[in-house]
């Protein structure tokens, strides 16, 4: 079966993330330090000693997460061949050092940069985020369309997880409304504990400061083909890549069509490397009707040592 590779974004950090494979490896402690130099933050003290509060905030978390997420891929290269690769959100810039078109020490500079601009981009608090859960696309964009004729803050539909599992973004009150809105059409919604509106409008002067950074960088062709969170469509070359990911931080991550262009393509093995599993269990419900129920579909997790070691033995 072909595999490919699903690496996570914020929401899947954890107290003690990443920390048993550092222990036991010299060059996957090198990558916290080099993190903790490039974001100048104590991220082992905050991640491994299980700060709550400092475990959520954008700065710290995403080259946190990213040290994670390319030490399990350092461990699983060694026998690992996929056939494609994909990152949700954050997880994109994992999935690009696993493909080669960035070097793990960009990834990690940029991923810091990013944290930063995103933190720095509603100092204020402005910007919320919420998961509106049972509900189809179709009504979802009733909600955010009542609430933009309603309230002068702009939401937009930012994640696209499943079929039935959609994150809206925009304004605090925005949000909060359209949560309200979700209950009433029989669905759920989760507030999400984020320091901004991400994936939206709200992100567009910070986007367009971290492209600066972006061109910079040298890009190199994918090992394999890289699915975009911005249309979902594998990119086989750099330049494909790098446009995408410039549009990225201020577009919304279509992760359904991402899993259905990957199925589409051959892929009926799904890897996934992070603290958590996450992505993993998305895989299904974004498939829905496309796999016929007597396929054979593997998705895998990797979160620490024992289960790398136990999936590559």
């Amino acid at each position: 079966m072909q595999l490919v590779l699903l690496f996570p974004g914020q929401g899947s950090q954890q107290a003690g993330m990443g920390r048993d494979i550092a222990e036991v490896s010299t060059e996957a402690m090198n990558f916290w330090k080099l993190a903790e130099r490039v974001s100048r933050l104590p991220l082992r003290e905050i991640y491994w000693e299980g700060d709550e509060d400092a475990m959520i905030n954008t700065r710290a978390l995403q080259p946190a997460l990213t040290a994670v997420n390319l030490n399990l891929w350092r461990e699983t290269s060694k026998k690992v061949s996929p056939s494609g690769v994909a990152g949700h959100s954050l997880g994109e810039f994992s999935s690009l050092a696993a493909a080669g078109v960035l070097d793990p020490a960009t990834v990690l500079e940029l991923t810091a940069l990013r944290g930063r601009l995103m933190a720095e981009a509603d100092p204020e608090g402005k910007g919320g985020m919420a998961v509106l859960l049972k509900l189809d696309e179709s009504r979802a964009g009733e909600i955010v369309a009542e609430v933009n004729a309603k309230i002068s803050e702009p939401l937009l539909i930012a994640n696209y997880n499943t079929p039935d599992q959609l994150v809206v973004s925009g304004g605090k009150d925005a949000v909060a409304l359209a949560c309200k809105k979700a209950r009433e059409r029989g669905g759920r919604s989760i507030e999400l504990k984020v320091g901004g509106a991400f994936h939206s409008p709200m992100m567009r002067l910070a986007a367009d400061e971290f492209a600066a950074a972006l061109r910079k960088a040298c890009w190199m062709k994918p090992r394999f083909p890289v699915y975009c969170n911005v249309n979902g469509c594998a990119a086989r070359d750099s330049e494909s890549v790098k446009e995408s990911l410039i549009a990225q931080m201020a577009s919304p991550v279509r992760w359904i069509e991402t899993i259905r262009n990957q199925y589409a393509d051959g892929a009926r093995s799904w890897l996934e490397l992070g603290p958590k599993a996450l992505l993993g269990k998305m895989v299904e419900p974004c498939l829905g009707a496309l796999a016929t129920s007597d396929e054979l579909l593997r998705r895998d997790f990797l979160g620490d040592l024992e289960s790398v070691n136990q999936y590559i033995s």
